[in-house]
């Protein structure tokens, strides 16, 4: 099945030319609107191409740092699993990648502090070894 682009560029105008950006903190998970993307890119799902993502950091309130999450958890040195509620999830480290606050949608929860900071060290010791 081939990615529809036409129809994210529609959706991507319509983000661009929204004035709202979302009030966001570092730690929270929200749906956001990554969009298809080329190869091996993380894309969004469904009509607003979604995906939720982890706030790592905000520099300001037009911009934020965020890695995706997905529930397909791999054995993989760029992913980081951890549980919430019970389900099984993992930070996708490799699509880490700085977004507008104009593409997160929905606010989800806010991630707890000993995962997110499993999850920040883990990132430190990725790129320092790189």
């Amino acid at each position: 099945m081939g990615k529809d682009f036409d129809l994210w560029n529609a959706r991507k105008k319509d983000l661009n030319e929204s004035t709202f950006a979302q009030y966001v903190h570092e730690r929270e998970v929200w749906w956001c609107a990554l969009g298809a993307n080329v190869g091996v890119e993380a894309d969004g799902k469904h009509d607003n191409f979604e995906r939720p993502v982890l706030v790592l950091r905000k520099f300001n309130k037009d911009s934020v740092l965020v890695v995706p999450l997905t529930s397909h958890a791999k054995p993989n040195p760029y992913q980081w699993p951890f549980h919430h509620e019970g389900r099984l999830f993992a930070a996708v480290f490799s699509q880490m990648r700085l977004v507008s606050t104009k593409r997160l949608l929905r606010k989800m929860y806010r991630m707890d502090a000993r995962i997110f900071d499993d999850i920040k060290h883990v990132i430190l010791v990725l790129f320092r070894d790189a």
